[in-house]
């Protein structure tokens, strides 16, 4: 049985956070007498526990300073969470044993303890490495192989090599099956190749093409063509800024390439085996693969990371082969045209976004809501300034039947209206691309609904501990690059470099690259009111008209406001949320997103100054809540 452990905790008596993490405790105290004692340090204000926490008392050095855990140092809220060999009032420095945090990481806790074999320790909720049957002696062909050559898979593979030595043998299998319309690609996943790169380049492509036709003139910028006629000038009239849709596709198709070379380049060098073939599992340990000609293998492995992605999913109704998704439309040879978007997430909203930047005529038919799982307010501002910049929104209506008419496509909506196409691009959800790898032999568990798979830290659920999965293959993880490469790397870490640090899927930074960029970190406010309730939340906000486009804004070109938001907790002030809709919001967020991860109070943000004259320095000077119903619009600096 294990030994006796002293936790204390500290907070003010109204804190809802440390009355919950308080509470929680105390349970597993009654619970487990000989195991768990709660020593409770209760304070009558907020004032008094901040004092005690931050400044010290009698003249002492904060109490939170005097731990050896770096995060103690940094710890704000309530509550505050330690171990400690004693049950002294106050506490003495000396008896400290470790610090657990605040009310998430005391829940982490409990559940941890709470957990089959758990004994209260933080490392209990990561499974053991070791527990997977993994033995360095073994005789498969690979300690370990990795099903899949996209941003998570790749990140896994090559610091597998790098922290468990240049002995190790690890294989990367990847084999890009054709899109419907037969899109393939080379190394490097969805993301280099029909995602995050190429639509940042196209939506880079459209503001360019945008900001010359709407926002050069105000500022003085002389489009007019060459009235002399020299230097190709015939007299007159404006410059036609014309797109060439087929030599941007070119120019980001060789970058792409270009990309796609550097990876083989990488995996060769850090001495990871990239094997162009399509993997199936025989068995639990082995795989048959199959080159593009046909030709199949078996490889045998000690351990198997799936990072296999995800792909779009079909368009459900009659005809529904006839769209295009976005494997399809960044390799498009020809210009899209008058084009069809069907779809309210974030892809197709993009998608609409550049292609109408670009000069296409482009609708988006919207089944409900744009934009689902985001913040409904900031989600809603897109639309309005989507629409502002031309874009049609069908709005309550699906695709129910596509039909060939020469060159263009004709669509039947559900509400009997028709509409011709030249391009319908479908961009519905994703599924997990699971679907021939023959998981089934592998014994690993799949959500039949999605094609992801079933995962704890990681780990694939079923009866083989030593397959593993990681990014948007997961069921439940979020799709994004970087979450792929985090989880990627940590798991790589776990399995062959002695680490017990998990991926911390929480507080994930993300942006949306429609016309008007959107970046968040956090809770919405829908969904913050669903875990804390609406009465426990504050809300700040404002709209403000970004200095970049106040000319073009005079000029009637219908650019619309920028708006930020933050989402705070009543109780101790601490940062829930924060979101922005305007002008670069993925390099204005990054920044705020370090901060909310590290618990940003909202008076530690008030207290921040601002670049003057940025759109960022609104963030950090929002003072109107929404609970006032004063007027949320910034004035002048």
């Amino acid at each position: 049985m294990s030994s006796l452990q002293t936790l204390h905790i500290a907070g003010w008596n109204t804190c809802s956070f440390y009355k919950k993490a308080s509470q929680v405790l105390t349970s597993i105290a009654i619970l487990f007498p000989s195991r768990v004692k709660v020593v409770d340090h209760c304070f009558n204000s907020r004032n008094e526990y901040r004092e005690w926490l931050i400044d010290g008392t009698d003249g002492k050095d904060a109490f939170r300073k005097c731990i050896p855990d770096a995060r103690a140092a940094k710890h704000t809220s309530s509550p505050f969470v330690w171990k400690a060999s004693d049950v002294a009032i106050p506490p003495t420095t000396s008896s400290v044993t470790g610090f657990i945090g605040g009310h998430d990481d005391t829940m982490s806790w409990c559940r941890a303890f709470c957990a089959p074999g758990g004994d209260g320790s933080m490392k209990t909720s990561i499974p053991s490495a070791a527990s997977d049957g993994y033995d360095p002696n073994h005789t498969f062909d690979y300690d370990l192989v990795v099903l899949g050559g996209g941003s998570g898979g790749l990140a896994a593979s090559k610091e597998a090599i790098k922290v468990g030595g240049a002995n190790l043998r690890v294989a990367v299998l990847d084999f890009v099956q054709p899109s419907p319309q037969g899109t393939t690609w080379g190394l490097g996943g969805t993301c280099v190749n029909v995602g995050c790169i190429p639509k940042k380049l196209m939506h880079a492509a459209s503001i360019l093409r945008e900001t010359i036709h709407t926002d050069a003139a105000p500022f003085g910028i002389d489009l007019s063509k060459d009235k002399g006629g020299c230097c190709g000038g015939d007299g007159g009239g404006p410059v036609e800024a014309k797109h060439s849709w087929e030599k941007m596709r070119e120019n980001i198709q060789n970058h792409i390439k270009g990309l796609n070379f550097k990876y083989r380049v990488a995996l060769r060098e850090g001495g990871v085996t990239y094997l162009n073939k399509l993997g199936q599992f025989k068995d639990k340990h082995t795989m048959n693969v199959t080159d593009k000609k046909g030709r199949t293998s078996e490889i045998t492995a000690a351990r198997f990371i799936i990072a296999v992605g995800g792909r779009p999913s079909p368009l459900d109704c009659e005809g529904g082969e006839l769209a295009l998704s976005s494997d399809d439309i960044f390799s498009l040879e020809k210009s899209p045209g008058k084009t069809l978007c069907v779809g309210a997430s974030y892809i197709s909203l993009e998608c609409a976004g550049f292609l109408n930047g670009l000069g296409h005529d482009t609708t988006v038919a919207v089944r409900s809501i744009l934009l689902r799982g985001f913040d409904r307010e900031c989600a809603e501002k897109i639309g309005e300034h989507m629409e502002e910049k031309g874009i049609t929104f069908l709005k309550g209506v699906v695709p129910k039947k596509l039909q060939k008419v020469g060159s263009a496509i004709k669509v039947t909506f559900s509400d009997g209206n028709t509409e011709t196409y030249d391009t319908v691009l479908a961009a519905v959800g994703r599924t997990g691309d699971t679907t021939k790898i023959g998981l089934d032999k592998a014994g690993v568990k799949v959500n039949p609904k999605n094609g992801k798979i079933l995962t704890v830290h990681e780990r694939a659920q079923g009866d083989s501990p030593h397959v593993y999965a990681v990014g948007d293959v997961m069921e439940g993880c979020p799709e994004l690059t970087p979450v792929a490469i985090g989880a990627g790397t940590a798991l790589a870490r776990r399995l062959f470099g002695g680490s017990d640090a998990p991926m911390d899927y929480r507080n994930i930074c993300t942006t949306v690259f429609t016309p008007v960029e959107y970046g968040c970190v956090g809770f919405s406010e829908e969904d913050a009111s669903d875990e804390f309730g609406s009465c426990n939340i504050e809300v700040y906000h404002k709209s403000f008209l970004p200095l970049e486009w106040a000319l073009a804004s005079e000029a009637g070109s219908g650019v619309g406001s920028g708006f930020c938001k933050c989402v705070v907790s009543k109780s101790d002030g601490k940062v829930l949320g924060m979101h922005y809709v305007g002008p670069n919001a993925g390099e204005v967020m990054q920044g705020f997103a370090v901060a909310v991860k590290q618990g940003l109070m909202f008076d530690e943000l008030s207290d921040t100054v601002g670049i003057h004259p940025t759109c960022a320095e609104e963030m950090v000077t929002m003072t109107v809540t929404k609970s006032s119903g004063e007027d949320a619009t910034a004035a002048g600096c």
